[in-house]
Formats: C-alpha cells, sequence, structure tokens
C-alpha cells in the first residue's frame, strides 16, 4: 500500500486539518455544522465504533453524506443514494484576477443563497461562504454569478459554488470567476482542485478545456443508521 494522499479522503483531510476549527467531533468521526455543508468523514478503514460514532454525529432519522468510503456501511444501515463523482485537479489552468469580480461577504449571503436556489450548484448553506473566499459578478446591482472555495486541506483548496444566473449565461461568468479564485488559491501555494458529477458531461468538457485533469472517480454516498443512533 502506498501512502495515502491527502485528496483520497478530502473531506476528512480539510476537517482534520486547516478546517478543523469547524470540525464537529465524536471519536474519528468528523462533519461541518449542518449550515454550512452536510459533508461527514470518517478515517479510511472504520471500525464498528467508528459507524457508531458517526450515526450519533448524525443524530436519530439523520442522514449521513460521505465520500473516498472504500467500505461498504455496516448491516442495517439504508444506503440512499449513490452518485459518481469526478475529482479533477489543477494541470495548467491559466488562472488570473478578475477586475469585475468582487469579493463577497456576510452582507451578500442573503443573495448568494437566492442565487444558488435558482442555479442549483450544490449544496449551499448559510454558513458555506465562511468556508473560504468567494468571488461575485453584479450586473445592474443584481448578483448574476459567483464562485468560491469550499473543502480546504493541506496543500489543496476545492472550487465550487461556480453558477449563472439563466439569463447572463453564455458570455463567460463562471468561466472568468473560477480563474479568479483560482489564482487567489495559487497565490497561497496551494493547487486547485474541484468536483464534478459524472454524468454532467457539459461542465466537465468545459474544466478540462480549462486547465483541469481527472485525478481520481470517488462516490458520493447518502446512508442512514437503523432506528435510532447507536452509542458507543
Amino acid at each position: 500500500m502506498g501512502e495515502s494522499h491527502p485528496l483520497d479522503n478530502s473531506v476528512y483531510s480539510a476537517l482534520t486539518g486547516p478546517h478543523a476549527h469547524f470540525a464537529q467531533r465524536r471519536g474519528n468521526a468528523v462533519r461541518y455544522p449542518l449550515d454550512m455543508s452536510p459533508f461527514m468523514a470518517l478515517p479510511e478503514s472504520p471500525d464498528d465504533a467508528d459507524w457508531a460514532d458517526i450515526a450519533a454525529l448524525a443524530g436519530p432519522g439523520g442522514d449521513v453524506t460521505l465520500t473516498a468510503l472504500t467500505v461498504e456501511p455496516p448491516d442495517g444501515w439504508e444506503v440512499v443514494t449513490r452518485i459518481t463523482v469526478l475529482q479533477l485537479i489543477d494541470d495548467g489552468v491559466a488562472a488570473a484576477p478578475d477586475q469585475e469580480a468582487v469579493r463577497l461577504t456576510q452582507a451578500d449571503v442573503p443573495e448568494m443563497l437566492a442565487l444558488a436556489e435558482r442555479t442549483k450548484p450544490g449544496p449551499f448553506l448559510p454558513r458555506t461562504i465562511e468556508m473560504g473566499t468567494y468571488l461575485g459578478i453584479r450586473h445592474g446591482g443584481r448578483l448574476v454569478a459567483m464562485a468560491g472555495e469550499r473543502l480546504r486541506l493541506p496543500g489543496w483548496t476545492e472550487i465550487s459554488g461556480v453558477c449563472t444566473d439563466a439569463d447572463r449565461r453564455g458570455h463567460g461568468l463562471g468561466t472568468r470567476l473560477m480563474l479568479a479564485v483560482a489564482a487567489g488559491i495559487r497565490e497561497r501555494g496551494e493547487t486547485p482542485f474541484l468536483h464534478v458529477v459524472a454524468s454532467n458531461t457539459n461542465a466537465l468538457r468545459l474544466y478540462e478545456s480549462l486547465g483541469f485533469r481527472l485525478h481520481r472517480t470517488v462516490t458520493l454516498v447518502l446512508t442512514r443508521p437503523p432506528g435510532e443512533a447507536p452509542t458507543r
């Protein structure tokens, strides 16, 4: 077995590394706050106690959202869905600041939530902005596009939340913001990466054309523990 890579278990790497101050922990199980991100994580080879701990973190009837898991959930756990996700890494992205991009702040969160609700870029919650830098473009004073940073692990930061209002698509706003976010990540001496659902072939082609390349395929698993959350 070779040495593990931080991206092999990216949520765990983030919550036990640069994002440890956000982590809600029970034993070896960690999760982001519910109003920040749905992601939870376990070590690469969880034992029965680890599964009991993550069930307790989820709470009775709570969902457990995991990536990078290489083992099946225990007997009795319900697997609600599995989604194949591609992990792409910077391989010559033409990162560059954008003069029209503005840094978004807590005051912009209501507009960011509304934009995410209209465009469905993936989970974006009231505290997601705390995970990293978010940039936006405004037209006529209205937020019409944004992109930002989500998972941050040693040496790597994920680009996420990329979305553009329907009436502003086709002008490259999302691409410009992605390149600007990537430039900020590079300035810190880190490498940008991102995730895309494997079925989203149009987004995959765009990201590859920008200079991202496939690093690995991961499975996002939404599962639920049986009945009441078990105790350790």
